[in-house]
């Protein structure tokens, strides 16, 4: 709406604050005129205002009357722990308001919305925690009077926080099978307004859903896997959203990465083999041991996590007592977070590979103890690898691998995947 015209009403002078004046009633952006806003807002004229007409002669007795509009703003003037999820309100008594502007310290303009009657305005964008701010306001009294109030607050800081930590990484490339998988340091039970503080947008578009594991891990993935090449762009807007009572995000952030060439393995546990396809073509078929019938290896689509040129394997850390200590595993990959891995072996008699299964839930390839020879069976295949390959596992005689174990999601179906969307 816009405020009643005022005829022969110049605004002449020179402006002397800096601050861009926002629901100006249908008027140009002005600057402030500067002057004490006191506690709270001010209001009255002043006889050295830069809104006045310059140039004349003041005559004695024509002493300016002060304005009866009153201003107020809240948060009050000075105010330095605002609630930065609640609005800015200004109101005026005895008058109408003409223009008010809400500023942070960079100068940017947070808007906000007039009342019908020019007596209110509310902030309708949103503040941000342990920021400043100053409010600017102009308002005339019922005979066109001018009162103005400049004030000043800073909102408080979160006293908890939480943040997200995410995979893949910033910048990197990635095969076809990867979800971006986001855990919280702390338990999220507002989920929708997280999930809604977060989106992931692909590069040619698809539809990307994110999907709740538990209160601290929410992973998104489109239907079937990426196209090879796709761009895809994760913006993490956590700051100041409420996790939980009392929790607010302190991320604001984007995270681009890129899908490599499309390729999936199968690996087919009754035949021991290893069958790579790399951009539809079947490019190397592999002699693999599998896991024993003691200790069968998980079934299912199994998404390549982590890899390691070399590591320590140690039957301790997954139940299994003394079984076995190996501290130079060459070339594993991990496909679940259970300990499942993909891996080079060197102790196992070349004569099991492709015929027998005799580990412990992991496959092997052939390898050289220190993964030195880049052309063994486990060099090859990890040198072709990314993470966010997929290998699926057929035929192993175990159940299929628990969705939430490792980045696995792909083992659940569509609709089952976005039922555990919030949103």
């Amino acid at each position: 709406m816009t405020a009643p015209e005022k005829p022969n009403r110049p605004l002449g002078g020179q402006w002397t604050r800096r601050g861009v004046l926002a629901g100006l009633l249908g008027a140009p952006a002005l600057f402030l005129a500067a002057c004490d806003g006191g506690s709270g807002g001010s209001s009255g004229g002043s006889s050295e205002s830069p809104l006045a007409p310059q140039g004349g002669t003041a005559t004695p007795s024509s002493s300016p009357k002060a304005s009866v509009a009153k201003i107020t703003v809240r948060p009050a003037n000075g105010t330095t722990d605002a609630p930065f999820g609640d609005p800015v309100k200004v109101t005026v008594t005895d008058g109408s308001l003409r223009a008010v502007a809400l500023v942070d310290a960079t100068g940017a303009v947070i808007p906000g919305q007039l009342s019908p009657d020019a007596s209110a305005w509310t902030s309708t964008g949103p503040l941000v925690s342990g920021t400043k701010y100053t409010v600017s306001v102009i308002a005339d009294d019922h005979s066109g009077r001018e009162a103005d109030a400049n004030t000043s607050f800073a909102t408080a800081t979160p006293a908890s926080t939480f943040v997200g930590y995410f995979t893949p990484e910033d910048g990197s490339t990635v095969g076809v099978g990867m979800p971006i998988s986001i855990r919280f340091n702390k338990p999220v039970t507002n989920r929708a307004a997280v999930q809604r503080a977060i989106s992931v947008v692909a590069d040619p578009g698809v539809e990307v859903v994110g999907h709740w594991f538990s209160s601290t891990r929410l992973d998104f993935r489109p239907q079937q896997y990426w196209a090879k090449g796709t761009k895809v762009t994760l913006s993490l807007r956590l700051k100041d959203v409420e996790g939980t009572k009392g929790v607010y995000g302190i991320q604001s952030k984007d995270v681009t990465f890129t899908i490599g060439r499309s390729q999936t393995s199968v690996a087919d546990l009754a035949a021991d083999t290893l069958t790579v396809t790399t951009d539809g073509k079947v490019t190397a078929v592999y002699p693999v041991i599998g896991g024993s019938p003691e200790h069968r290896t998980w079934g299912g689509k199994l998404v390549i996590s982590e890899q390691f040129q070399q590591t320590k394997m140690d039957s301790a850390t997954v139940g299994l007592g003394d079984e076995y200590n190996i501290p130079d595993v060459p070339h594993a990959q991990r496909l679940t977070a259970s300990g499942t891995f993909i891996h080079g072996n060197y102790w196992s008699p070349a004569s099991q590979f492709g015929k027998a299964n005799t580990s412990h839930g992991c496959i092997s390839l052939r390898d050289v103890q220190g993964g030195t020879d880049p052309t063994t069976n486990a060099a090859r295949f990890y040198a072709s690898s990314l993470i966010g390959d997929v290998v699926e596992v057929v035929n192993s005689g175990d159940k299929q691998v628990d969705p939430a174990n490792g980045l696995n999601g792909w083992n659940m179906t569509w609709t089952q995947w976005k039922a555990g969307s919030a949103v």
